[in-house]
């Protein structure tokens, strides 16, 4: 689970750099629910991993949340949320 998380996260990532372009900001609308199934994978893996081996999963769930954060404040810079 967590290395499907940190995946989620990375392309996640890579999709909110792609959506930071002016004309590309309507991703953010795709980018936030998909981050956010990332962050319940990773949530998951947390809840069910030992405590030994949650980094990855720890990793994920802070990608996805800083994606999850940079697409709400890029949807209310840009008028996208009324």
């Amino acid at each position: 689970m967590g290395l499907i998380s940190v995946l989620w996260g990375v392309v996640s990532m890579i999709w909110m750099v792609l959506a930071l372009i002016p004309l590309l900001g309507w991703g953010n609308w795709f980018l936030i629910p998909f981050a956010a199934v990332g962050a319940i994978i990773a949530a998951i893996g947390i809840l069910f991993t030992s405590d030994a081996k949650t980094g990855r999963a720890k990793t994920g769930l802070l990608l996805n949340g800083i994606v999850i954060v940079v697409g709400i404040i890029r949807l209310g810079i840009g008028g996208g949320i009324v």
